[in-house]
Order: C-alpha cells, then structure tokens, then sequence
C-alpha cells in the first residue's frame, strides 16, 4: 500500500477535527473534535512507521511506540477534560463555550465604588452607582481631607 493513502486520510481527519475545534460552540464538540486530531496524528505515525520498517532490517517500531503514548494521553484529557466541562455544567448551568468565556470575572454587584478603579483612576464608569454616587463623590472627598 502505498504511503499516500493514509496521509491523505490523516489529513482529512485532521482538517475535519480543526474545523470543529474552530466552528463548535459545545465544549463536548470540541473535545471530540481534538480527539478525532489525536487520532489523525496516531495514523499518520503508524503509516510512517510501516513505511519506514519496510527499508530498515531492525526496526524499533517507534511510531506505534509513540502512538501508543498519544493514546494514553488523549485518554487521560478527555477523562479531565469531561470532569472539567461537567463541572462548569453544573454551575454555569450550560456548556456553550461563547458564554463561557468570562468564567472568571463575574457581574460587579459591588454597589457603588467608594474608592479608585483598578487603573488607579476615580471615573464615573459602568458599576459606578450611577448619577447620584458621582454627585455625593465630591462630598466625601472634601470631608476625607477636612
């Protein structure tokens, strides 16, 4: 068999897994779909490492050697990954990955900002308590230095 078989079918199978790393939106999807690049790298280094046993006598096998590692650790992040994605489910309540993306900033529910922002700043932007916080702000900054 020659060589360019199953490089083209490593290419496409690795062409779809990056289209449905780039286009999903479910996390589960994604997962699947860097699976389904894993595997494309797998056959392609079995269909090297056929071709390449071919021309030497002694051959160690690495590509199955290497394979075989590349499973193992496909397995071990799809079990984390999974535990991840589960997680985030149950708290989040969804696993679209687009409202998803501020996990780790949540809504400012902190009222009205009694001191500088995070620039270092005293403006009246968004979560600044509004109209009435920026007109009682002159206030307590002439009772602070009174």
């Amino acid at each position: 068999m020659h060589l360019a078989y199953p490089a083209v079918l490593s290419a496409l199978l690795f062409c779809t897994g990056l289209y449905g790393v780039l286009a999903r939106r479910n996390a589960i999807l994604v997962l699947m779909s860097v699976e389904l690049m894993l595997n494309a790298v797998n056959l392609n280094l079995v269909a090297f490492d056929v071709w390449l046993s071919k021309t030497a006598q002694d051959t160690l096998h690495s590509g199955q050697a290497l394979t075989l590692f590349t499973i193992a650790i496909a397995a071990a992040e799809i079990g984390i990954g999974l535990a991840i994605v589960l997680a985030v489910h149950r708290n989040r309540g969804t696993a679209d990955i687009d409202k998803l993306r501020d996990t780790a900033e949540g809504p400012d529910t902190d009222g009205p900002d009694d001191g500088p922002d995070d620039d270092g700043s005293d403006s009246d932007g968004p979560g600044s308590g509004g109209p009435e916080a920026a007109a009682a702000r002159p206030v307590e900054k002439a009772e602070a230095t009174a």
